[in-house]
């Protein structure tokens, strides 16, 4: 199995990053192929709102987000973490989130979707409900842990002296190898829902 990990921190050895490398030791541990791409560091702008992704098959801006999206497609869950900024989630992480969910040519009903947020104290919770909304609305099944999946941290390595934090961390990896693999089990022996037809309606018809 795979499991795609973004890290939304502009600090490619921060505490974002250190909690990503704690679930990505419990993965190594059950065998699960786990990458993690850094995002925060990247150039990546927002959507143009052209549509054009739905004529080319993926986005029109060529500045990695097609590259996440490859990798997405191949993966069996997908791990999205950030620093907290302002009680919300690193800007361009967000950017690119948007795009990728909005271009991406394949169907992530029942890909797994974990979300952490990284802060010196608040503000976690609100950037942990705005993270995971990108999955709730791709049929993707959320997983959950002990605790929110937080870990607190001011100076880079701080997080490391966060033992409950660390801890949500590892039970986070734990519980999404055990939900993509029943997934896998599930579609195999009944298969994917029935999905009807999307129904589009706005507000003033």
């Amino acid at each position: 199995m795979k499991v795609l990990m973004l890290n939304g921190s502009p600090k490619s050895n921060g505490n974002t990053a250190l909690a990503l490398a704690e679930m990505a030791k419990i993965f190594a541990a059950e065998n699960v192929d786990a990458e993690i791409v850094n995002v925060g560091n990247k150039n990546i702008r927002g959507c143009l709102s052209c549509n054009g992704c739905s004529k080319k098959g993926c986005c029109v801006i060529d500045d990695g987000v097609n590259d996440i999206a490859e990798k997405l497609k191949a993966a069996d869950g997908l791990v999205i973490a950030s620093p907290v900024y302002y009680a919300s989630a690193n800007g361009t992480l967000v950017s690119c989130l948007d795009r990728l969910f909005y271009s991406i040519q394949c169907d992530l009903r029942m890909k797994v979707g974990a979300s952490v947020a990284v802060a010196r104290r608040g503000g976690c919770s609100a950037t942990f409900d705005e993270l995971n909304k990108y999955f709730t609305i791709s049929g993707m099944p959320v997983v959950s842990s002990q605790y929110w999946n937080s870990v607190h941290g001011a100076a880079p390595g701080q997080a490391s002296e966060d033992a409950e934090g660390l801890q949500t961390m590892r039970t986070l990896a734990k519980n999404m190898v055990f939900l993509m693999r029943s997934i896998e089990l599930g579609k195999k022996e009944f298969g994917l829902p029935e999905q009807e037809e999307h129904v589009f309606t706005n507000f003033i018809r």
